[in-house]
């Protein structure tokens, strides 16, 4: 009893009358003063705890899922959002609307490898990504046919530069990237998601330290490349 009243921070006189009704749903069985869930209850739980995670997930940032298109996630991973765990969301200044969060900017630094799926043109990312990559960092990305074209017609000799590192590799996914940004690495990871008017992107993202979160961007990543080519060289027009 003291474990539970510990955990869920309440009196014996608040969780006396729900335990009660658990054991009469022979969901929870006692022996002696211990306190025990039943066979049917460990199945439950079982099921329960990824509900639970994901209510959990949308409820620290509400306003952020409901205002989002989080469609191009797919669906088996749309069902594992409760994997993030606790997030920070991230908003831009406004005065530095086009530049990284110091705080991301900060991890990307101290970690030794990189996923970037990105669905917009960022300037920023060329510089960071030959910076990165002289450091020995390995670094995937995936970017859209339409921010590959516009890198290569703007910042042709940085990105071919880039393809010359063997840590590096980039890939082109094939059809509509509809999420915004995702950042996998081996120290947090950061999704971003178009909003679902689509009039404006703010650039807002979550970002999460959680183990299961780390495991879970790795894996979307793996899955988007599905439909991806890798380019291992790019030539002038």
């Amino acid at each position: 009893m003291d474990e539970i009243k510990g955990a869920l921070e309440v009196t014996s006189t608040a969780i006396l009358p729900q335990i009660k009704k658990l054991k009469e749903k022979s969901l929870v069985v006692q022996e002696d003063k211990t306190y025990n869930l039943s066979l049917i209850g460990k199945v439950l739980v079982e099921k329960m705890q990824p509900l639970v995670s994901i209510i959990n997930v949308f409820e620290d940032n509400f306003d952020y899922w409901a205002e989002r298109d989080f469609q191009g996630i797919p669906l088996s991973f749309r069902r594992r959002l409760g994997e993030l765990g606790k997030c920070k969301l991230i908003q831009p200044d406004l005065d530095r609307m086009f530049e990284l969060d110091p705080e991301i900017v900060d991890n990307l630094s101290k970690s030794s490898s990189i996923l970037e799926c990105i669905a917009y043109f960022d300037s920023s990312l060329i510089s960071m990504c030959q910076e990165l990559a002289r450091e020995g960092v390995k670094l995937s990305f995936l970017v859209s046919e339409p921010v590959f074209e516009h890198y290569s017609e703007d910042y042709l000799k940085e990105l071919q530069n880039i393809l010359t590192f063997e840590n590096v590799k980039f890939f082109l996914y094939s059809g509509e990237l509809r999420i915004a940004n995702l950042t996998a690495t081996d120290r947090f990871v950061m999704i971003s998601l178009f909003p679902k008017s689509q009039k404006h992107f703010d650039r807002e993202s979550l970002i999460s330290y959680e183990p299961s979160a780390l495991q879970f961007g790795s894996e979307l990543f793996d899955e988007l490349l599905r439909t991806s080519t890798r380019i291992t060289q790019v030539l002038h027009e």
